[in-house]
């Protein structure tokens, strides 16, 4: 029986640098995606429990409203903003199908239309920015109720905005990586599916962001 058991264990156990079969690369980016989850839950947790305890929070759907043809649309912008940014969790799970197949054109095509969605995402949350701002909105108060509103706004879109901004930079890193051929020699694309996990968590993210604090 320890014959048996004792093989076994060593399949298991003996992974050296890749335990359990799991790379290093991705193994990591996974422990960094977990403790950035942490950081997040944290700043929706505090934002939840202060939202239940002040009265006089500002409306959402009024602050982020948009004007158009004489109406106010309420959170038409974030709407689109959320549409994108999961599009281009798509075109990003689509560019890993095809790294996979081998086809380096198609991934690298499928890479610039993720970074494409990334981008607009940013210039629509600039956009939002410089509204707001223009409006009167400021980290220690706004002009339509509790003061901690502002606050809440700028740390939870700006630090989800900060990551958006990176996984820009990172997508355009690997794309070049790509076309060059880097992935095409190494005959393994797992560079382009490690970075999909950080941009499909910063989609996830929003998901949250979008639900908690502009619908409630």
């Amino acid at each position: 029986m320890q014959t048996q058991t004792q093989p076994m264990q060593e399949s298991v156990w003996a992974g050296g640098r890749s335990p359990f079969g799991i790379r290093w690369g991705k193994l990591m980016m996974w422990v960094f995606l977990l403790s950035d989850a942490f950081t997040f839950g944290g700043f929706l947790v505090i934002y939840g429990s202060v939202r239940v305890i002040t009265p006089d929070w500002p409306d959402p759907s009024r602050v982020f409203a948009l004007h158009l043809f004489g109406k106010e649309i309420p959170l038409l912008l974030i709407a689109f903003m959320t549409f994108v940014l999961i599009s281009s969790s798509g075109t990003m799970a689509l560019a890993v199908h095809a790294g996979y197949e081998g086809d380096r054109s198609r991934c690298a095509r499928f890479l610039m239309l993720t970074i494409l969605g990334g981008l607009t995402f940013l210039g629509c949350q600039a956009y939002e920015w410089t509204k707001l701002i223009t409006e009167g909105v400021r980290p220690w108060g706004n002009p339509w109720g509790a003061p901690q509103f502002g606050a809440f706004f700028f740390t939870l879109t700006g630090f989800h905005g900060l990551h958006v901004l990176s996984g820009v930079i990172y997508l355009s890193a690997i794309t070049r990586r790509v076309l060059k051929g880097v992935y095409a020699r190494r005959g393994s694309y797992e560079g382009v599916e490690i970075a999909g996990l950080y941009w499909h968590f910063v989609d996830l993210v929003w998901v949250f962001i979008f639900t908690f604090f502009y619908l409630f």
